[in-house]
């Protein structure tokens, strides 16, 4: 205590923000085992709400994968008719033109090169063709309609200009060809070219199953190819599909936007937004009743901790404790403990729903608003559960504290 000169009473000392959180943490430490039981009281509240969201989450997340799978996102751009009903051409500037539309993430195109067949050996028939096709190709083909190898490796930069193919899984087994390799030739036309690669079946551009894929360049030098892009694929943002295929034709082709076909987003992309839809209000609806959950365990720890040491609270009121500093020794440990708690929830609540998503083959994702909202609305309860009682122990005369057993 000090003696204030102006006035003739005793000022007690002002406690500093680290003496209270030194209070507050005392009083923890005074009673370990229940410390320990209330956060982990708190900490499987919070670690029901953060696993219950996190697992919602993840199963959401395989869910997209799924659906990206199908093609949700994916355009395609062709030559339409012109207005005299003649076949029309995509200009040599349309893939660069649709590359610059900003939601597009991906570009790639082929060229169907009609008047090249396909042969095993050049004692087929020209008639026999098997409906195969050969193709001019880019090389990112794969990473933009999901393209998987079979067998073999993918053109680059290097074979894409030497006659090299890559085979479609359909032209693979009509040619009766069951791996890549540098002893294994195709006719194209009646050029030869090695097969490099045998693809598996892509489901996105079934039309390339059954094509004979080669270089741009080789396809330039050897076939006399004009560069015309006979379809140009397109990866867009998925919430930007519609935008971007509305603009798609008036970009491929500024001049003549009704010569250019364009096809319509998969039917997919309506599912993947209406279980985005349920999802979110599921984890919005989940989410607010563990925490709950987690806010009533938070209440009751503390309302008890506070109700059962009034005789604590008095002794301090009668060595000249003020009610302010009652209430923030009360206060901090409140906080404390529903930090204790709030973080082991978030880091248990992680665990689980890692582990259960590694289980079931899931992308594991927990939102960060789910972890910090988790900590944030521990604190902010624990606060408002600590300050009730708090502040009516510390209104009680010392020696009514004192004698309440």
């Amino acid at each position: 205590m000090t003696v204030d000169l102006d006035r003739p009473r005793l000022v007690p000392p002002r406690m500093r923000p680290r003496d209270i959180v030194r209070v507050g943490a005392a009083g923890l430490r005074t009673r370990p085992a229940r410390a320990l039981l209330s956060a982990l009281g708190i900490a499987i509240g919070i670690a029901a709400m953060i696993a219950v969201v996190g697992i919602s989450s993840s199963s959401r997340a395989q869910l997209d994968r799924q659906l990206a799978m199908l093609g949700t996102n994916l355009l395609t751009v062709g030559p339409g008719r012109t207005m005299f009903g003649e076949d029309a051409t995509l200009p040599l500037e349309a893939e660069s033109m649709i590359e610059r539309i900003g939601p597009v993430q991906t570009t790639s195109a082929v060229a169907r090169l009609g008047d090249r067949k396909v042969y095993r050996s050049d004692r087929i028939p020209k008639a026999q063709t098997n409906g195969l096709s050969a193709y001019a190709v880019r090389l990112d083909l794969p990473d933009t309609v999901g393209a998987v190898l079979h067998s073999g490796v993918w053109l680059n930069g290097a074979t894409a200009k030497y006659p090299a193919v890559v085979l479609g899984s359909a032209a693979a087994q009509r040619l009766g060809i069951g791996h890549a390799g540098p002893d294994v030739q195709v006719l194209l036309g009646r050029e030869g070219f090695t097969v490099v690669g045998i693809l598996d079946p892509v489901a996105l551009a079934p039309e390339l199953d059954a094509g004979a894929l080669i270089g741009w360049e080789v396809a330039a030098e050897r076939f006399a190819f004009d560069g015309h892009a006979t379809t140009v694929y397109t990866r867009s943002d998925d919430d930007q599909v519609e935008n971007v295929r509305a603009v798609l034709a008036a970009t491929a082709n500024p001049a003549a936007p009704n010569e250019v076909d364009v096809s319509r987003p998969s039917d997919a992309l309506a599912a993947q937004r209406a279980a985005g839809a349920a999802f979110t209000g599921l984890l919005l609806g989940l989410g607010a009743v563990a925490l709950l959950v987690g806010g009533v365990g938070v209440a009751n720890t503390m309302v008890i901790s506070v109700l059962e040491r009034r005789s604590e609270i008095g002794l301090r009121r009668s060595l000249g404790a003020t009610r302010g500093q009652v209430r923030s020794q009360f206060l901090a440990e409140s906080l404390l403990l529903s930090a204790m708690g709030g973080v082991g929830g978030v880091v248990l609540g992680i665990a689980v729903t890692a582990g259960y998503a590694i289980y079931q083959g899931w992308p594991a994702t927990v939102p960060a608003w789910a972890t910090a909202g988790g900590v944030a609305a521990t604190l902010l309860i624990g606060g408002l559960a600590g300050l009730y009682p708090a502040v009516r122990a510390s209104l009680l005369s010392p020696t009514e504290a004192l004698a309440t057993p």
